[in-house]
């Protein structure tokens, strides 16, 4: 039993299924996150949860990672910034969207930027960005990228077909972080019920 409650017949039988869906939903997403928890233990790094969630119910999706045993990305664009590979395309320069995101920011704000490969690696480890994350590489190119990374003011996450089969090695990599877009966007609702137990 997860809770039990008591209250006026009509309102409980008129607020069961949407009470329910809110409680299936969000125990699907801290379950989820509990089984990527599991899979790290003992490893100094954590699971994080994306800005991928449901519209509307964020900050209780984001809650829900929390109560898995998880932690969060940002919850907003205000929280953070990552440059991504749009953000690139347009400015057309590792070096230089870096230096215009910490131009525009203040100094407690983070700058992070999202590489795939290790010659982008390099050059935003060059610019001195506060955060890389590690998009779709392979388990020894994020060996490598940790390796180089040695002496460097740097926050390390990886993200990209972080599945629970393959999270534990990309943690063991030494990376500080694992984002996991599938606790949000992928995670399965539990099935429960609601019984009246008498009137």
């Amino acid at each position: 039993m997860l809770a039990e409650f008591t209250g006026n017949a009509q309102a409980v039988l008129t607020a069961e299924r949407t009470a329910l869906n809110f409680v299936q939903r969000l125990s699907g997403v801290a379950t989820l996150t509990a089984q990527f928890v599991e899979k790290v233990q003992g490893l100094p790094c954590k699971i994080c949860g994306t800005r991928k969630t449901s519209p509307m119910i964020r900050q209780l999706e984001k809650q829900a990672i929390v109560h898995g045993g998880g932690s969060n990305h940002r919850h907003t664009l205000f929280n953070g910034i990552l440059i991504k590979e749009n953000h690139i395309k347009m400015v057309g320069d590792i070096p230089e969207v870096i230096r215009r995101a910490a131009e525009g920011t203040h100094h407690l704000m983070r700058v992070g930027i999202e590489v795939t490969n290790l010659d982008e690696f390099d050059q935003a480890l060059a610019a001195s960005a506060d955060v890389i994350m590690l998009d779709n590489m392979d388990i020894e190119t994020m060996c490598e990228a940790v390796r180089r990374a040695k002496g460097h003011k740097v926050v390390l996450e990886a993200s990209g077909n972080a599945t629970l089969d393959r999270v534990r090695s990309m943690a063991a990599t030494g990376v500080q972080f694992v984002s996991v877009g599938s606790l949000t966007h992928s995670a399965r609702s539990i099935d429960m019920t609601v019984l009246i137990d008498h009137v």
